[in-house]
């Protein structure tokens, strides 16, 4: 019931619309050049179309053209055109010109013509809004709609990252490692960010790389003296914002695949740099053995997770290469953190 009251009633703003358009339309409907006076008998008559319009935008328009109900539709505006025709024909011009324009009729296309353009052009505002609140409509869906899928990728990053870390302090925990209060330790400030700063859709990028900073300390514990783990951070700045849990995926993978690969000469590097126009580079290598399974590097959850979040959140702003050498993996993200949705 609410909603077909609300396609009868317009909204505050609609009215407001409709009032001003239609104003500015009997301006220029009743203005006469010839005298420079303003035809207030033209009043009754725009008032005719206007109701008119208002049969065709409030009745017709909601309940059969929206509807794809043509054939009702047009056949409605048939029959007010004809009720406009006689009301002018039988009732105004005997009153406003009993000794001209009533003693004859001038034609049905003749008043047509002139009736049906101020119609038209009436009930073009209305279309006009509503198509409008349309676009609105479908605009806020599907922001809705990859606000969700955001959110159910982020989700999947926490599980994922979790799992990953606790398998490696499970390995200290069972050697009694002086490290097992370190690593707990890192891990809980970890997750408090994941948990709690990166609710937003983006974070300060000193705070990001803070963070992946922090990362990177715990995951080189698995490495200990089996290899060499270097990371450089450049031109880092607060003025700009990114999308929380992109670049540690990255690293969390390279950790990930070569310390699985590899019992000793492990190499991770790992560069973030800031240009004066705000574009991020991230660099990520790290080493493999041949013999490992190369194939999963660019399969895992992870990746798929954070390539689709590029895809939403950097569509046309970001550039992702990952190439595969002899023994070593890279990671190539450009981003252009001016551009965000």
């Amino acid at each position: 019931m609410a909603k077909k009251l609300s396609a009868i009633v317009p909204s505050s703003k609609e009215l407001l619309f409709q009032v001003l358009l239609h104003g500015l339309v009997f301006i220029f409907y009743s203005f006469d050049h010839e005298a420079s006076h303003f035809d207030n008998q033209k009043l009754v008559y725009f008032l005719n179309y206007a109701l008119a319009a208002f049969v065709i935008n409030y009745y017709l328009l909601p309940h059969f053209y929206y509807k794809k109900k043509q054939v009702p539709f047009f056949l409605g505006v048939g029959v007010i055109a004809i009720g406009v025709m006689l009301v002018e024909e039988l009732a105004l011009e005997p009153i406003f010109f009993p000794d001209t324009r009533a003693k004859g009729f001038p034609g049905v296309l003749f008043t047509l013509s002139q009736v049906l353009p101020v119609i038209t052009i009436l009930s073009g505002f209305k279309f006009a809004w509503d198509a409008l609140g349309k676009q609105r409509e479908v605009e806020q869906l599907r922001s809705a709609v990859q606000e969700s899928e955001l959110q159910f990728l982020k989700s999947q990053i926490n599980p994922h990252f979790l799992f990953n870390n606790l398998n490696n302090l499970y390995a200290y925990a069972i050697e009694n490692s002086p490290k097992t209060p370190e690593i707990i330790l890192e891990l809980s400030g970890i997750l408090r960010y994941m948990l709690y700063e990166c609710k937003e859709k983006y974070v300060l990028l000193t705070k990001e790389v803070e963070q992946l900073q922090n990362f990177m300390k715990i995951s080189e514990l698995q490495i200990e003296e089996r290899g060499k783990v270097r990371f450089d951070a450049q031109n880092i700045r607060a003025d700009y914002r990114i999308a929380p849990l992109i670049l540690v995926v990255f690293v969390e993978n390279a950790f990930k695949h070569s310390t699985a690969s590899q019992s000793d000469q492990i190499s991770i590097e790992v560069q973030v740099s800031l240009s004066v126009a705000g574009e991020l580079d991230f660099i990520c290598k790290n080493s493999f053995q041949p013999q490992s399974n190369t194939d999963s590097l660019s399969k895992g959850i992870g990746l798929e997770n954070v390539k689709k979040r590029l895809q939403l959140l950097y569509q046309d702003a970001h550039e992702l290469r990952i190439q595969t050498s002899i023994n070593q993996y890279e990671v190539y993200l450009k981003m252009d953190l001016n551009k965000i949705i």
